[in-house]
């Protein structure tokens, strides 16, 4: 959901939306054959890009040297290593637990990995979608005995409904961390109205209504006269219409 008005960000989060956009979600490198995001640099040379060398290096000097986490999850996303950014950023939240910046960042890939994790399901599903009709024979019979189906295809077909659920798994996963960022964004700047807009969003992707009538409840009354108000009280309405018919009766 996009609201009309263009919302004040870090300007990191401006470049990291447009590569996202302009990648479709692919840019960072997460799962086999994405572009990297080294190659969207590539060519603009490496200036102010840390080494993941050196990074690793002042580490196991300091295991509890924020600096050089934070250099380590720059450095790999500059060669689109999602996973190793994310587990960098992981322990730069760890030991700078209330970074704004860091907790935006993090966030901002645990949604990417969500998308791309999303993008592989899709495809897997539509991969099941050609192989599962012809990967069984249909029940005719020969001599009064019905043949039975390809044993291949069916370890086709369910190896590929694997792939399909295991993708939706780590989707579910990273849109669940995504949440828990915000909220702890949230928990460091409590009145800001973007944060709970962003809180909201990301519970109500990651299918957490009760969280995300929460957090846009939070933000009309932060900013009852913003101009996105009106939207989000029809967010509300749905999504407040969803939770009372998903709610068992009786």
């Amino acid at each position: 959901m996009f609201f009309p008005r263009l919302r004040r960000q870090a300007k990191w989060m401006f470049l990291f939306l447009a590569l996202v956009f302009a990648l479709g979600f692919v840019g960072f490198g997460v799962g086999a054959g994405g572009i990297g995001l080294g190659n969207v640099f590539q060519g603009a040379g490496d200036s102010g890009i840390p080494s993941i060398s050196a990074a690793e290096k002042r580490i196991s000097e300091n295991p509890d040297d924020a600096a050089a986490f934070r250099d380590l999850a720059t450095a790999h996303q500059a060669a689109g290593d999602t996973d190793e950014a994310i587990a960098a950023l992981e322990n730069f939240v760890r030991i700078r637990p209330r970074n704004l910046d860091g907790l935006r960042e993090l966030a901002a890939l645990y949604l990417a990995k969500t998308s791309e994790a999303q993008r592989e399901a899709s495809e897997a599903n539509l991969r099941a979608s050609y192989a599962v009709p012809g990967a069984y024979v249909e029940p005719i019979t020969l001599a009064g005995q019905p043949l039975e189906p390809d044993v291949i295809s069916s370890v086709v077909g369910e190896r590929l409904a694997r792939a399909v659920n295991a993708a939706l798994g780590e989707a579910q996963a990273a849109s669940s961390k995504a949440v828990d960022m915000y909220r702890r964004i949230a928990a460091v700047q409590p009145r800001d109205p973007n944060t709970q807009l962003e809180l909201a969003q990301a519970a109500q992707n990651a299918g957490d209504s009760a969280t995300a009538i929460s957090a846009y409840e939070r933000f009309l009354k932060i900013a009852p006269d913003d101009p996105t108000a009106p939207d989000v009280e029809r967010i509300l309405i749905q999504l407040r219409q969803a939770q009372s018919a998903a709610a068992p009766s009786g």
